[in-house]
């Protein structure tokens, strides 16, 4: 039955009207809580996913749970492994804002527009995306590979402007400055022994794009890396790790500031899962070796937002 108001409206209702809705404010307020929009899944994704077989992109794509048109790892980003067999060559073109590729295995060249260099085992690179990036390998490569074109594709929007140029990060100098920050006499007193990748084009925000965050981490034999939130979702990639490594994730911490009734992640080498945002969440290795991961995250653009709202435990 009409409301009184749709009585006094007439009929037919013009175009421009059409899709207009109106709604009391609690049945609208939250829909997340309330069940209308879904929320974002735990999942993982194996190394068998990229080490063998055809050169390939192969999407992380989450896109039926989250309610959006995919491939999309989550809201706003899509994450991926590419296989790059020894003598091909790949293009990658999303229409996307910026783009990080960790080489996992490998070695080859890279071409964007006017700009070219090699890469090897351990490297990050961050590219645009205004132009089509060519991938040539010189030996089987493996790549993790993350990039914002979920987010432009629920905008409506195309790039149109590059807002910095291709940047490669040696792996070299990663782990040369990764091994300086877990030497530090402080390093022990710390949430995280890590790094975090910079762009001199985003002082504020201090992110490898100004979309996307990424870190390079070590969780040293026997540690414990205490739950710590914040409003960005991780896309996490195991780079190494000896068994007896896990993550614990969930969505309330007790008074102790552990993890109630978490969901344990166990990590292998390749591995690849999802932390949803707004979630705590805590890295564990109970072994006698190292362990290394890197997590990619939207938090570029949450900490320009000032959205991030990164707590710990």
């Amino acid at each position: 039955m009409n409301s009184p108001i749709h009585e006094q409206i007439e009929s037919p209702i013009p175009s421009y009207q059409a899709d207009a809705e109106f709604f009391e404010y609690s049945k609208a307020a939250n829909p997340i809580g309330s069940k209308l929009i879904s929320r974002i899944p735990y999942r993982t994704f194996p190394a068998s996913l990229h080490q063998d077989g055809e050169s390939r992109i192969v999407p992380l794509d989450l896109s039926e749970d989250l309610g959006c048109i995919g491939p999309a790892t989550g809201p706003g980003l899509c994450a991926n492994f590419i296989r790059l067999v020894a003598g091909d060559t790949l293009h990658l073109s999303p229409n996307a804002t910026s783009q990080v590729l960790f080489v996992i295995t490998g070695e080859g060249h890279l071409t964007y527009d006017q700009t070219t260099f090699n890469w090897s085992k351990g490297c990050f690179i961050a590219l645009p995306a205004t132009h089509t990036t060519k991938l040539k390998a010189a030996s089987d490569c493996q790549f993790y590979y993350v990039h914002d074109e979920p987010l432009l594709r629920y905008l409506g929007v195309e790039q149109r402007v590059d807002r910095f140029v291709p940047t490669l990060y040696t792996g070299e100098e990663a782990n040369a400055y990764l091994r300086e920050a877990a030497a530090d006499p402080r390093a022990s007193d710390r949430s995280r022994i890590s790094i975090l990748l910079g762009n001199r084009n985003f002082p504020q925000t201090r992110t490898v794009t100004h979309v996307l965050w990424a870190m390079y981490g070590l969780v040293p034999a026997g540690a414990v890396q205490k739950p710590h939130r914040h409003q960005s979702i991780a896309l996490d990639f195991i780079v190494d790790c000896p068994p007896g490594c896990y993550s614990l994730v969930g969505t309330q911490i007790d008074d102790a500031g552990n993890i109630v009734n978490p969901t344990r992640i166990d990590w292998n080498p390749g591995l690849a899962f999802v932390t949803p945002p707004g979630y705590w969440h805590a890295h564990f290795n109970e072994s006698s070796q190292e362990a290394f991961l890197i997590p990619i995250q939207d938090a570029g653009l949450q900490t320009w937002l000032r959205a991030l709202d990164i707590r710990f435990s």
